[in-house]
């Protein structure tokens, strides 16, 4: 297995760190630290990681609305499915679970889709945050419902600010 580097990124909703080996990103969770860990860098961070920092900084800025670095899903086949599902979710738009379901060809797959999202381990890029209950209500995000609302007013800002351009 290759090595695993750890990058923390202190984002306006709380630090979150960024795991991955030189060839792509494998975990982006928030680590709700009352104190932002000090690493000390004995070595170089992979490139992947850095890029991936900065392209959340970016996306943080309202700048960025996809990401290109490279990263992998680390899950069963299925949970693969709905991450991918996930990613086809636009930027300032939401979907219900259900809708997931229906993407992915299984309409009665309504509360494993909402599992696969929450074992999703790289959050803000592959978006479960965009993901609602049934009744457009907000449920669960493993970052906590705050961060969820968060997320979404700040690209429902930023996307409307590009509507008006």
């Amino acid at each position: 297995m290759s090595k695993l580097y750890v990058l923390n990124y202190v984002s306006p909703i709380g630090e979150i760190e960024i795991w991955g080996t030189s060839e792509a990103v494998h975990s982006i969770m928030f680590s709700d630290r009352d104190v932002p860990l000090t690493i000390i860098k004995e070595e170089v961070l992979p490139q992947v990681l850095e890029e991936c920092a900065s392209q959340l900084d970016e996306y943080f800025k309202g700048e960025r609305h996809e990401f290109t670095f490279p990263y992998v899903f680390e899950g069963t086949d299925f949970q693969q499915r709905v991450w991918n599902a996930l990613v086809k979710v636009a930027y300032g738009e939401t979907a219900a679970y259900k809708d997931i379901a229906l993407a992915i060809g299984n309409e009665k797959a309504i509360q494993a889709v909402g599992s696969a999202n929450g074992k999703n381990k790289l959050s803000i890029v592959i978006p479960c945050h965009r993901i609602m209950g049934s009744n457009q209500k907000l449920t669960g995000y493993a970052g906590g419902l705050w961060r969820k609302e968060w997320l979404l007013q700040h690209e429902k800002h930023f996307s409307k600010a590009i509507q008006r351009s």
